[in-house]
C-alpha cells in the first residue's frame, strides 16, 4: 500500500512539473495581405490559432480597404449609418491624435491620393498632372472627418476615402500582444508584415529580443541588415521608400507610396527609411509612416517634442552615401 501510494504521488508530481512546465510556441502564417510570425513562452496551452483568426478577422472586418462589406469600405462608399467599432474607434483617435502632432503630414484621408498614384484598391488616375491631382486634394484632410457621438462617421465630402492601413497593422499587432498578455503570457515577440512587439525575452537564449533593420540599398530578394537592436517591453515599425514605386508610363516619372498628404507629392525624398519605437505599435507605425511624409529635417525637429518616441532615419547625402540619425533612445538599443 505504502509502495502504492508512493507511485501515485510519484506521477502527480511529474503530471504537475509538466503542466506548469514554460513551452515554447511558434507560429508562422498569412494575414492582412502579408506575413507573420510569432513566437511565445507559455505555462498553459493556449487556444492561440483560434484566438488569432479572430483578431484578423475582426480587423478585416472593421478596416480592410480591400473587402468591400468591411465598415471603412462602406463609409467609403458613402454609407453614413455605420456604426463603428471599438477597433475602428482606437485607431481613428490614434490617427486624429498623430495628424495633429504631425501639423496634418500623418493623415488617414491621404486614401484618395493613394489610389490615385495606383497604390490603393480604388480607382488609379491615367494622368498624374497637377490639375488632375487638385481635383483630387480637395478630399484630403483629416479634419474633415469627424467621429460622431453615435459612433458613426461624418465627412465634409461623402467621396473622402478613409486608409487606415499606415496604422492599422501595428494595431493588430497590439490586439495579438494584448491577447497573450490576458494568458499571463509575458515573453513574446510578434512579427506582422516587417513591424514588431516584444516582451520579457528569448527565453532559450536568456536574452532580451534581438530584431534587424534593413539595409535600404540592398537587392530586390536579398536580406542585408543595416543595424540589429534589442527590443524590450515595446514595439518598433518601419516604413520605407526604397522598395515599392509607381511609374508613369508617359512621363517615366517614378513615385514612391510614401505621400505627402500637404503637397499631393509622391515625389522621393533623401529619407530612404524611418524605423520607430514606441510604447505600442500603432504608433510606432504611425509614426514610421509619418516621418517618411515629413522628411529628415521636419522629423528630428518633431522627434524633439514627442515623448517616448524614439527613431532610427537613413538617408542619402548629396553624394548618394548611405547616412544614418539616431535618436539617444534608440541608439542605446543598437547591439555592437
Amino acid at each position: 500500500m505504502k509502495n502504492l501510494l508512493f507511485g501515485f504521488l510519484f506521477i502527480s508530481l511529474l503530471s504537475c512539473e509538466k503542466s506548469n512546465s514554460i513551452q515554447k510556441y511558434d507560429t508562422v502564417g498569412e494575414a492582412l495581405g502579408t506575413t507573420y510570425s510569432i513566437q511565445f513562452y507559455a505555462e498553459n496551452e493556449l487556444d492561440f490559432e483560434k484566438a488569432l483568426d479572430s483578431i484578423f478577422e475582426d480587423v478585416n472586418a472593421s478596416m480592410s480597404t480591400y473587402q468591400p462589406n468591411s465598415d471603412i469600405s462602406k463609409i467609403n462608399q458613402g454609407d453614413s449609418t455605420v456604426v463603428v467599432d471599438q477597433n475602428f474607434r482606437n485607431v481613428f483617435k490614434a490617427s486624429e491624435d498623430i495628424y495633429k502632432k504631425s501639423d496634418g503630414f500623418f493623415d488617414p484621408t491621404v486614401g484618395s491620393l493613394v489610389n490615385a498614384y495606383g497604390f490603393g484598391p480604388g480607382k488609379q488616375l491615367k494622368q498624374l498632372d497637377s490639375v488632375h491631382l487638385d481635383s483630387v486634394k480637395r478630399l484630403v484632410g483629416f479634419s474633415k472627418v469627424r467621429l460622431t457621438a453615435d459612433n458613426t462617421i461624418k465627412k465634409e465630402n461623402q467621396d473622402i476615402y478613409l486608409d487606415f492601413n499606415a496604422i492599422a497593422k501595428g494595431y493588430t499587432i497590439d490586439l495579438i500582444a494584448e491577447y497573450l498578455e490576458s494568458k499571463s503570457v509575458s515573453n513574446y515577440l510578434v512579427e506582422l508584415g516587417g513591424e514588431l512587439r516584444a516582451k520579457g525575452e528569448n527565453i532559450d537564449r536568456q536574452k532580451s529580443w534581438a530584431v534587424g533593420i534593413d539595409d535600404p540599398f540592398q537587392q530586390e530578394g536579398e536580406r542585408v541588415l543595416q543595424a540589429a537592436i534589442e527590443l524590450k517591453d515595446r514595439a518598433m515599425a518601419t516604413s520605407g521608400n526604397y522598395r515599392k514605386h509607381r511609374e508613369d508610363s508617359i512621363t517615366g516619372q517614378k513615385y514612391v507610396h510614401t505621400i505627402n498628404a500637404k503637397t499631393g507629392k509622391a515625389e522621393k525624398s533623401n529619407l530612404l527609411s524611418a524605423s520607430v519605437l514606441a510604447k505600442t505599435c500603432m504608433y510606432a507605425d504611425g509614426y514610421a509612416t509619418t516621418f517618411m511624409a515629413m522628411g529628415l529635417e521636419r522629423s528630428q525637429e518633431l522627434l524633439k517634442k514627442l515623448e517616448g518616441v524614439e527613431a532610427y532615419l537613413m538617408y542619402s547625402d548629396e553624394s548618394g552615401n548611405l547616412q544614418v540619425f539616431a535618436t539617444p533612445g534608440f541608439q542605446e538599443t543598437v547591439l555592437e
